[in-house]
């Protein structure tokens, strides 16, 4: 961690429906890759801060889909930190749990032939997730937040941070809605990737390819 270094390289007034927010534009040195911090009010110095980090995800971001649950989750961090009144959402340019797009597209058409999100990334020859939360540590520290009250249903997110240092003083659920075109999706990140989701029932359809 302390040969990781990111620049901040512009930020910018950004007003949303959540909110009036601060973008900070990071640029990772290592590889150039660029992240983005959306800051509401004071968190500088401050310790128990609400924090969501989140990996890109175009089609669920930005187009809506719905085979994820990554544009859901998106906007209820925002919707938490804007209630809150101050607060951090991290998005990291990672797409697709780090695959990035090409094998992402590649990957979801594996699964409609019946393979899950993990056996369609191992079968692209990646593994299951290949996210790095490095840069996230780094932005943290950059706006000098001490301590993060974490909005995630991931437990891998929480260990990662936690081992590079980041006191992680409580989790934030957040809440997922299951329906037909995403009740697998949801089913695999709860019975092979760990994640803490409070499904009314999991739907084991016994169709993926393992």
């Amino acid at each position: 961690m302390s040969e990781y270094h990111i620049t901040q390289m512009a930020s910018a007034r950004i007003p949303t429906r959540f909110g009036e927010f601060q973008l900070r534009l990071y640029k990772n040195n290592q590889d150039a890759k660029e992240h983005l911090a959306l800051v509401l009010g004071d968190v500088v110095d401050r310790a128990n801060v609400l924090t969501r980090i989140h990996s890109e995800c175009f089609t669920g971001d930005v187009l809506g889909s719905l085979r994820c649950d990554c544009g859901e989750q998106l906007d209820h961090a925002l919707e938490q930190i804007a209630a809150e009144g101050a607060g951090v959402l991290l998005y990291l340019r990672q797409e697709g749990r780090g695959i990035g797009l090409l094998d992402k597209l590649r990957a979801y058409n594996l699964q409609d032939e019946g393979y899950d999100t993990v056996d369609a990334n191992l079968a692209l020859g990646h593994r299951a997730d290949e996210r790095d939360y490095t840069p996230a540590v780094a932005i943290l520290r950059d706006l000098g937040i001490r301590s993060v009250r974490l909005m995630t249903n991931n437990p891998t997110k929480l260990e990662a941070l936690r081992e590079l240092n980041v006191p992680v003083v409580a989790r934030v659920p957040l809440p997922a809605t299951v329906h037909a075109q995403n009740k697998n999706y949801l089913d695999t990140k709860a019975r092979r990737m760990r994640h803490l989701i409070d499904l009314p029932a999991l739907v084991s359809s016994g169709n993926g390819k393992h």
